[in-house]
């Protein structure tokens, strides 16, 4: 049968990064990111999807302005909801997928409301939870019941990752998701192997197993990465989020035998090689264990060009007298013809942006001058959306011998245009480095204040200086109680010395009690957003005592009583659980899950499987034209299913890699 006529066929969006509210307050570049958004939807209904998956960051800020959520929530409405009746089954237990949310199951099934085109999608780094009660912007979007938020880690000492079931047909995917977790930490939980993965028990390896992560990909540092060779060997398809470079064409890791996309960002967040490519979102096809990505190029992104010039290697010596005039009227012809490339490349559509980005990237070294850049940018006022930078000078750094500076001031300033990877704790980090002895930290420590800028700078915690800061005088001023220290100031600056060499040993001491005091800060900060009001009678944050609602209506999708049972080891934290759902009447043989280790860190030996080809992985490689259109059912043909019941166990004493 054609895939057009294949009902067995799952069709998903792919999109990560949208990044709503970026530069929401510029006039030229406001709406950018409301009108990509829009066009990522309008692609998911033109095309049919069975949903949308979107790989984290879905808005810009920690705590998005009334106007990023209410355009977002418009759009959501405008787009998801209708009469189209959704053509697959949830088979998990939702009150474990969901179990952070007031209402623990697929909003789809939800009776109170008419979801044409479900939507699931993991927090980023951008929108994760703070605050005491650990809300995030996607809990408010769950909350009103046009998103699913699922991928949320319940602990951070013993992570257990469960799937989201779905089936279509014959076809049955296994959908992970982890949100944003710090790098270092998580590098650390999977050296620990503190990090599970459940899945399928009985024909584990028939389900196609797909997991969305939003971690740095790029090894930016020792830990601050997440290696691919860390994920489980099952894996089909991971669907890499974070990263803004554009690379939806599937890449096999070698070792763990899965692929890996990465959509990359909507919008342009920074001026940055990795940025200039074209946006893109992916149209996902998977039939039994096939699949194909299809790149759907978006219009509506604002042009951006990008491009470098090294004034030595040039015709202009550094040593005429004029040299910087013409280093000036060769970066205006650069320009020029920059902006005219652009207009050859527009899209066409009405709703691409006139004015657009060019960065010109200008590298000084050998004894050339900068010209005066804001005179630059001022001939070209209203015909690029960023005269302010539009030209970013730079040079070389000459490494001395001894002990190298850092200019931290200049850091700072390329990292607030986009122009490098660093992070605010890596260059807090390479600062206390380099600079000199008399300028070092005495009391606190560098790790501490790290994270303490970074609160500060990343997520605007305001409380979050001062409370990390009286957490380690505290700390200090007990230390130094607790032993006989003559009131010298060598004796003192000598035990200070013992001190921070003791806690740099205590890692995870010390890191319990940054977490600890950034809770403070947090609960100190004022609420001047969106809250929701917890109340006893309301679901709790594992969704015990709460019940899908009653299988009737439109929405239903077949879905029976769920009832479970938990022991009191099950309450525990890290302790063994056991969930069950019964579904009546009841369904075909029941699915378990049984736990699996990483094999890179436990050293177990892979299960041996069918390992993918390009061939048989892959179906209709290079046709953009053909598209796989799934049969849809009438509204009594979709509550006439039934939903399968599934097990979810814990036994540690199974085989993690037991095959049907």
């Amino acid at each position: 049968m054609a895939a057009e006529q294949d009902g067995n066929t799952f069709k998903i969006l792919l999109a990560t990064d949208i990044h709503l509210g970026y530069m929401e307050r510029d006039a030229v570049r406001g709406n950018d990111s409301f009108v990509t958004f829009d066009e990522v939807l309008q692609l998911a209904q033109t095309h049919k999807v069975d949903f949308v998956l979107l790989g984290g960051d879905l808005f810009h800020e920690n705590k998005p302005s009334r106007k990023a959520l209410n355009s977002c929530i418009a759009m959501l409405r405008k787009h998801c909801m209708g009469d189209r009746p959704v053509s697959f089954q949830m088979l998990s237990d939702q009150a474990v997928n969901f179990s952070h949310s007031k209402f623990p199951w697929v909003n789809y099934q939800d009776t109170n409301l008419n979801i044409a085109l479900p939507v699931f999608s993991i927090h980023g780094n951008h929108d994760d939870p703070t605050g005491v009660d650990g809300l995030c912007a996607l809990d408010i979007l769950a909350s009103t019941g046009l998103l699913n938020h699922f991928g949320r880690a319940t602990s951070l000492e013993d992570l257990s990752l469960s799937p989201l079931l779905l089936q279509k047909g014959t076809t049955r995917i296994a959908l992970y998701g982890l949100g944003a977790i710090r790098d270092e930490r998580l590098y650390r939980m999977f050296l620990n192997k503190q990090v599970t993965m459940l899945r399928p028990y009985q024909d584990s390896d028939a389900w196609f197993s797909i997991f969305v992560v939003h971690q740095n990909r790029a090894k930016h540092g020792a830990t601050n990465y997440l290696p691919e060779q860390f994920l489980s060997e099952f894996l089909d398809l991971v669907v890499w989020g974070h990263e803004h470079e554009s690379r939806l064409e599937p890449e096999r890791n070698q070792q763990q035998l899965f692929y890996v996309t990465q959509p990359g960002s909507t919008i342009a967040t920074s001026l940055s090689p990795g940025e200039a490519g074209k946006k893109c979102v992916g149209l996902l096809q998977v039939q039994g264990k096939r699949m194909k990505i299809e790149r759907l190029n978006l219009e509506t992104v604002r042009p951006f060009h990008l491009e470098d010039v090294v004034l030595a290697e040039t015709r202009i010596a550094s040593d005429y007298t004029d040299a910087t005039k013409r280093i000036e009227k060769y970066c205006i012809e650069k320009v020029e013809t920059m902006l005219e490339e652009l207009e050859l490349q527009r899209s066409g559509n009405t709703l691409q942006p006139n004015l657009p980005l060019i960065r010109l990237r200008v590298d000084y070294s050998g004894g050339f001058q900068p010209f005066n850049s804001l005179r630059f940018s001022q001939r070209f006022v209203e015909r690029v959306a960023n005269p302010k930078d539009i030209i970013h000078f730079f040079r070389h750094r000459e490494l001395k011998t001894g002990k190298e500076s850092v200019d931290f001031g200049a850091d700072m300033h390329e990292v607030s245009h986009g122009d490098t990877t660093q992070r605010v704790e890596d260059l807090v980090k390479s600062y206390f480095q380099t600079v000199e002895q008399s300028s070092q930290l005495s009391v606190l420590s560098e790790r501490v204040m790290a994270v303490a800028v970074a609160e500060y700078v990343d997520k605007d915690e305001r409380e979050a200086i001062s409370e990390l800061v009286q957490s380690q005088l505290k700390a200090a001023e007990t230390y130094l109680l607790s032993h006989t220290v003559p009131p010298e100031p060598e004796a003192i600056e000598q035990e200070m010395r013992r001190f921070r060499e003791q806690r740099q040993r205590n890692v995870d001491e010390e890191q319990q009690e940054i977490m600890q005091a950034v809770i403070r800060a947090r609960a100190r900060r004022p609420d001047d957003g969106l809250t929701i009001e917890d109340s006893d009678d309301s679901a709790g944050s594992s969704g015990e005592g709460t019940a899908s609602p009653a299988p009737r209506g439109r929405g239903r999708r077949g879905q029976g009583a769920v009832t479970e049972r938990r022991s009191q080891a099950g309450r525990r934290r890290a302790g063994r659980r056991q969930r069950d759902v019964v579904i009546s009447p009841p369904g075909p043989p029941i699915f378990a899950v049984s736990r699996s280790k990483q094999t890179q860190a436990a050293g177990v030996q892979p299960t041996q499987r069918h390992i993918p080809t390009m061939d048989n992985v892959f179906w209709g490689r290079g046709s953009n034209s053909a598209e796989t259109s799934v049969s849809r059912r009438t509204c009594s043909q979709r509550n006439a299913t039934q939903t399968q019941g599934v097990i979810f166990d814990d036994d540690e004493d199974d085989d993690p890699f037991q095959t049907s």
